[in-house]
C-alpha cells in the first residue's frame, strides 16, 4: 500500500506564512516529479508548483516569488513554503506525484494525497 499524506495547512492572516509537507510512504521503488495542486471552492484544480528529482522547479504565475517548493528524496517528502499569503490562496492543497511501486516496478502510477485546507483571512 502506498499513500501520500499532507500536513501543515491551517488558518492564517493575509501576509502570513505556512509550510505544507507531503510524505509518500509504502513499497516505493522511486518517485518522479512531485507537485502541489490546489482547488478553491467553485473553481477547477490549479497546478501550483512542481519539482523534479533533480530539483528543477515550476511555479504558477499566481505564486511566483511567494511560494517555494523543495523536496527531500531520502525521505520521499515534498514541501511547499508559502509566504505573503493572500485570501485568494485559500483552497484545499493536494500533493501529487508519479511513482513506481515494488509490486509493479515498470508501471508509473499517479497518486494524490487527501488534501489539506489552507485558509487566508483578510
Amino acid at each position: 500500500q502506498v499513500q501520500l499524506v499532507e500536513s501543515g495547512g491551517g488558518l492564517v492572516q493575509a501576509g502570513g506564512s505556512l509550510r505544507l509537507s507531503c510524505v509518500a510512504s509504502g513499497r516505493i521503488v522511486s518517485i518522479n516529479t512531485m507537485g502541489w495542486v490546489r482547488q478553491a471552492p467553485g473553481k477547477q484544480r490549479e497546478l501550483v508548483a512542481t519539482i523534479t528529482t533533480g530539483g528543477g522547479t515550476y511555479y504558477a504565475d499566481a505564486v511566483k516569488g511567494r511560494f517555494a517548493i523543495s523536496r527531500d528524496n531520502a525521505k520521499n517528502t515534498v514541501y511547499l513554503q508559502m509566504s505573503s499569503l493572500k485570501p485568494e490562496d485559500t483552497a484545499v492543497y493536494y500533493c501529487n506525484t508519479v511513482l513506481w511501486r515494488r509490486d509493479v516496478p515498470t508501471t508509473p502510477l499517479n497518486y494524490w494525497g487527501q488534501g489539506t485546507q489552507v485558509s487566508v483571512s483578510s
